[in-house]
């Protein structure tokens, strides 16, 4: 089965003819959510998906689906991931545009070579986010700012990153 790639979660309904929320995890929102279009999910048996219309409302994309006939299914599909086959994605030219799916699974590392643990999600709350499980049992996570500053060297094929933190990213506290 190909590798699938996350292009948005279901949220909460929005009002009752069965309108969903969706948090946009891809940067063309536009032709992944364009009426007519089938998406699969996660878990697979919520779907497949049909696309009847897609709008933004209040900085959030609201979506009908043709399976959904109302708040109740709008309700029940709530916390449904929408994926498409990484093979359905173009490979981007930008040497510095990455899949999710590429940096879970990462070693990170500072500048300096010190280990600090692994990627193990990415968030995207306004900033991308590296959810990082620091090295050794029970030191808990790192939140690490994806940005060029803070992670100049990603190396997917040697299964690593660098990242260079500022003063107080890797403070226990």
């Amino acid at each position: 089965m190909a590798e699938r790639i996350v292009i948005g979660r279901i949220g909460r309904p929005h009002g009752v003819r069965g309108d969903s929320t969706v948090d946009v995890r891809t940067d063309d929102p536009e032709l992944r959510f364009a009426p007519g279009t089938e998406i699969a999910t996660d878990p697979e048996d919520a779907g497949p998906l049909t696309v009847e219309y897609a709008r933004w409302h209040s900085g959030r994309l609201l979506v009908r689906f043709a399976e959904v006939a109302d708040r109740n299914d709008a309700e029940a599909l709530r916390g449904t991931w929408l994926v498409v086959d990484a093979d359905d994605i173009p490979e981007s030219d930008d040497p510095d545009d990455f899949h999710d799916a590429q940096l879970v699974g990462l070693a990170v590392r500072t500048v300096d070579g010190t280990e600090v643990g692994e990627v193990t999600e990415v968030r995207h709350h306004g900033q991308d986010l590296l959810v990082v499980r620091r090295a050794g049992s029970g030191r808990g996570e790192l939140l690490v700012p994806f940005v060029a500053a803070i992670v100049p060297e990603v190396d997917v094929a040697g299964g690593r990153l660098v990242i260079d933190p500022p003063a107080g990213l890797l403070d226990e506290d």
